[in-house]
């Protein structure tokens, strides 16, 4: 059985525009995808479909060989976990409450022990509470549990989203732009995390990466998938993407473009 994620011929139109056209990719256990583009090329749109917040007009989806019909409120439960472009973080908690609320599907008490205040709740959230320190002590931030997202670097609080993703236990997560914001250091600690995920010994995870920072890309992926205008024009590993001149030509050349301008 074919295992993982999958997108079969996938086509999404917003009117007379088409933007994804016949896209098919696959993000296998243990493996990190990226997804590369030029702006407008269907990158964040292909994010929605798998998130469940666009239906596509064709094609299909696949997780482990079994149809998916993705809903936002239910990836978790699927195994999919997303960070979003900026952090997302909420500000009115601490970084070690929003980390917890990444788990909060794991709760075994639910909702009317929660309101209560009985014990069983109080398990809960003390499980969760270990389980949080251990993945921001993971991601070398635990010093910073009980401080306001609103009050670290932006670099600190991209790795507070990320262990608030993690917190899900994910086999798959999504990974829109991470290094959005980051100088060249921070890029090379962001590269070396992405890189152990899919081979942690405790809850590994395959990610899914969209990035536009062709030197993490790069760097961290298995495999390299490029869009333009919706369609897939080449796949294959980082040395593969990096010689195509179809590549070169949709997505570097419009780097060029634009330093230019």
């Amino acid at each position: 059985m074919e295992q993982g994620l999958a997108l079969h011929h996938i086509g999404v139109r917003f009117g007379g525009l088409t933007a994804l056209d016949d896209v098919s990719l696959r993000v296998p256990p243990g493996r990190v995808v990226g997804v590369i583009g030029p702006n407008g090329a269907g990158k964040t749109t292909l994010f929605n479909v798998i998130c469940g917040f666009i239906t596509p007009d064709s094609g299909s989806l696949t997780l482990d060989g079994r149809p998916l019909r993705p809903r936002p409120h239910r990836l978790t439960r699927l195994g999919i976990a997303r960070t979003l472009q900026g952090t997302g973080l909420f500000a009115g908690l601490t970084v070690l409450e929003n980390v917890m609320a990444g788990a909060t599907h794991t709760a075994r008490a639910g909702f009317l022990p929660a309101l209560l205040g009985l014990p069983r709740s109080d398990r809960d959230e003390e499980r969760l509470r270990r389980e949080a320190l251990d993945v921001l002590d993971g991601l070398g931030i635990a010093g910073h549990a009980d401080a306001a997202p609103g009050t670290l670097p932006f670099a600190v609080r991209q790795r507070v989203a990320l262990a608030r993703a993690l917190a899900a236990r994910p086999r798959l997560l999504l990974l829109d732009e991470p290094a959005g914001g980051l100088g060249a250091e921070d890029i090379a600690e962001l590269a070396e995390l992405i890189r152990r995920l899919p081979r942690r010994e405790t809850d590994p995870c395959a990610v899914l990466l969209v990035e536009h920072h062709m030197d993490l890309v790069m760097a961290v992926c298995d495999e390299i998938v490029v869009l333009d205008f919706g369609r897939v024009i080449a796949a294959g590993t980082p040395d593969d993407v990096r010689d195509d001149p179809a590549v070169t030509d949709a997505y570097l050349g419009a780097e060029v473009d634009e330093a230019a301008a």
